[in-house]
């Protein structure tokens, strides 16, 4: 048998499918390789990314926690709100199967229920790229209503969407706006108490994931998941809304009358606790349109003479804005004037520099340096001759304070000036705090120590100047100041609740009650704080007028801050409050005339409102104003007789018996002095008028007497002179010169002294 042969070309197919075939296996053991990487080390990576391209993932936002005041009452809450979108590529795709452009109905039929230019609507229906394109956002529910009904009229259920959202609402508008603060469009808190607790009130938002086909239609799919939000918890605060309205108030009409130009700022704090029952700046904003300028920013941006246009325009507008967001009472500082006398007084005090019967003799000026021809003036420039240091403090003498400064020393006046917080923050619960600006303490001189014992030359924050005499108020003790009382769950599950934080003590009880003696004293025995007083109340205060050295005005002429600070019951103090008026340009320009005031009036309103008895000496009881009785119905000659008995002067106008109404009103406040009722007996008589005088810079006697001969009667405000006949002078009236006035109506007349007894020069 012949044997097979075997060829050259067979034997190199054979190699060259050997080859192939391990090629081949290689091939096929890198694809299993790689797909078991695939499936195990990079499987959570590229599940990710098949799950990225066929899903979308929509954020379940937490409700954002609430805040309210100390009370319970609601400052700051979430309202549902929607977003109304469209789907461009569904939108196009119908358009096309069916032959309509619903691209047209939907701008036509939404333009005017959402407000939003039809040709916006048109070209966002052009994004076909996209899954979704937003045409409004924070609707609230009745447009809601508005757009769903034209989504069912009109079948575009896949079209167009409304997404549920919430957006913040403050219910006061502009009330505590500075201290409360708001949140930006991502709903992240940006100012105030918004800021400070963003994380508590935010929560944690949760996520929807679904799944969609490549025409962004929702498809089932296993790993669609819902995560939900965990909502945040809500803040007590320790403000107290009825204090907040009486010092915002306060702040508006001090701002206003004074013409003020920098803004004013103002707080009320419980001395015992360091909580602050009141905080505001003005001007104001409102919350809910906080991206718009309040109408005093308006005006200056009016007046600026930029065009609308213009870049100057715009940087105006926005550093306007940035600073009426700004917390005043917080982030800024300024010199403190007189208010700062109180600090070194109690310096001298506790350290024992000076005796109750020791007199200080002022010529009106004061050489701080010996040798030196460096002069410092008193307010008072003819001097003060020779008081006390007791009576120094209260009529605000420079030389005085100056005379203790030297006493008290440079290192010593240093540690003190540390103790009572104004080299550091004062650690309260809002964002932005401001520091002080002082000296170096290696390179404070004896002649910076003579400026800064009668508070000039040196900057410190507004709060920090409250916790300072804060301290004096309590016995001694600086505080840390507090916004919030309490974080609770949504079940009203106390969370955290926080306390009284005390720092230190600085000052003995003792020294502090022997302070504020003296500055109660000079507030009811006519000193430098004497518009301050509040009938019936002990008010401790001291008043500071001090220069804007660092800016001057067109003509060359320094600003000045005005600013009062007191604490009340002075033999028990419960609150303390601080008035700042910022540039005022109106009237005399005193700490004394400019704030003092109006924290006489925000005492008056807040004390009697924390159950704070009014006690009352001789000399205010026979002073008191007296209330009109209710005559109307009486037999005339019954009335006039029970009237006069009252010791009010009666005129019967009328040939009737029966009274038929009364001038003043039954219950009308008025002055004992000269108080006068007509009594009608005759049912639609016409009242006779007078023409109101003018009573500006009247004294309250004179005042009094030309009221009294127009048949008028008089309420006096704003003095504790009543009707003793010299300082205080007219100020304002409750009704203008030349209006027709009935007689027998009362004019309350508003009295302010009008000493320069505060300021702080060089």
């Amino acid at each position: 048998m012949k044997q097979p042969t075997h060829t050259p070309t067979d034997t190199g197919t054979v190699k060259r499918a050997g080859v192939i075939g391990i090629i081949i296996a290689a091939a096929l053991l890198f694809l299993l390789v790689r797909i078991l990487m695939l499936q195990t080390v990079g499987y959570e990576k590229y599940r990710d990314k098949v799950l990225n391209q066929i899903t979308t993932e929509a954020e379940v936002i937490a409700e954002r926690g609430k805040i309210y005041d100390r009370n319970g009452v609601l400052l700051a809450t979430s309202v549902t709100t929607y977003r109304v979108f469209i789907a461009p590529r569904i939108i196009a795709q119908v358009s096309e199967e069916q032959g309509l452009k619903y691209d047209v109905l939907i701008a036509t039929e939404l333009t005017d229920i959402l407000d939003v230019d039809y040709d916006y609507i048109l070209k966002q229906t052009t994004y076909t790229k996209y899954l979704d394109r937003t045409l409004a956002r924070n609707v609230d529910e009745e447009v809601a209503k508005q757009v769903r009904k034209v989504i069912q009229d009109n079948d575009l259920e896949d079209m167009v969407f409304l997404q549920a959202g919430t957006t913040r609402y403050y219910p006061g508008g502009t009330l505590a706006c500075h201290a409360l603060g708001f949140t930006g469009s991502d709903g992240a808190g940006q100012y105030g108490l918004e800021l400070q607790y963003n994380s508590i009130l935010a929560g944690t938002n949760g996520r929807y994931i679904t799944a969609r086909d490549s025409h962004g239609n929702e498809m089932p799919y296993e790993y669609q998941s819902y995560i939900e939000a965990q909502d945040g918890h809500s803040i007590i605060t320790t403000l107290d809304i009825n204090i907040q309205s009486a010092l915002e108030e306060q702040l508006r009409t001090a701002y206003i009358e004074s013409g003020g130009q920098n803004r004013a700022t103002g707080m009320v704090i419980d001395v015992q606790t360091g909580e602050l029952l009141a905080q505001a700046t003005y001007p104001d904003f409102d919350l809910n349109h906080s991206r718009e300028l309040n109408d005093y920013d308006k005006a200056v941006l009016g007046a600026s003479g930029f065009s609308a246009d213009s870049e100057e325009y715009a940087k105006l507008k926005q550093e306007l804005q940035l600073t009426t967001w700004s917390n005043k009472a917080v982030t800024e500082v300024y010199m403190p004037g007189s208010t700062f006398k109180i600090v070194t007084a109690s310096m001298a005090y506790e350290e024992n520099l000076v005796n109750p019967t020791e007199t200080f003799y002022c010529p009106g000026h004061y050489y701080p340096l010996e040798g030196s021809k460096i002069k410092i003036h008193c307010h008072k420039t003819t001097g003060h001759g020779s008081q006390t240091f007791a009576v120094g403090l209260q009529n605000s003498c420079n030389p005085v304070l100056m005379m203790m400064g030297a006493r008290i020393g440079r290192e010593r006046f240093y540690n003190y000036f540390r103790a009572f917080g104004y080299l550091e923050k004062t650690g309260i619960d809002l964002p932005g705090e401001g520091t002080s600006i002082f000296y170096q303490e290696s390179a404070f001189s004896e002649l910076d120590l003579a400026t800064a014992s009668f508070g000039q030359n040196f900057k410190v924050s507004p709060i920090q100047q409250l916790m300072a005499v804060t301290a004096v108020a309590n016995g001694g003790y600086l505080l840390t100041p507090r916004m919030v009382k309490e974080v609770v769950d949504s079940e009203g599950n106390t969370v955290t609740a926080y306390s009284t934080s005390v720092k230190r003590q600085i000052i003995s009880t003792e020294t502090a009650k022997k302070l504020s003696a003296v500055l109660e004293g000079g507030v009811s025995g006519g000193a430098g704080a004497k518009n301050a007083y509040v009938a019936g109340y002990r008010v401790a205060a001291k008043t500071g007028t001090s220069e804007k050295i660092d800016k001057k005005n067109e003509t060359g002429k320094e600003y000045y801050i005005c600013s009062c600070v007191g604490f009340a019951p002075a033999d028990d103090p419960e609150i303390a409050v601080i008035i700042l008026v910022d540039e005022p340009t109106k009237g005399v320009l005193y700490g004394s005339t400019v704030a003092a005031p109006y924290l006489a009036n925000v005492m008056r309103d807040v004390l009697p409102y924390l159950g704070v008895e009014a006690v009352y000496t001789d000399k205010e009881l026979a002073n008191m104003a007296v209330e009109a009785p209710s005559l109307v119905n009486w037999y005339a000659s019954v009335a006039k007789s029970q009237a006069e008995s009252m010791g009010f002067e009666v005129e019967i106008v009328g040939s009737g018996s029966v009274v038929k109404s009364q001038v003043p009103a039954p219950r009308t406040l008025m002055e004992s002095h000269n108080a006068k009722i007509i009594l009608y007996t005759e049912s639609d008589m016409e009242k006779t008028t007078v023409t109101m005088p003018d009573l500006s810079g009247k004294t309250a006697v004179a005042a009094n007497e030309i009221l009294a001969n127009f048949g008028l009667n008089i309420r006096i405000a704003g003095t504790n002179n009543y009707m003793s006949g010299s300082g205080a002078v007219a100020v304002a009236q409750s009704h203008a010169p030349g209006s027709e006035v009935e007689r027998g109506t009362v004019i309350t007349v508003t009295f302010r002294n009008q000493d320069a007894d505060d300021i702080a020069q060089e």
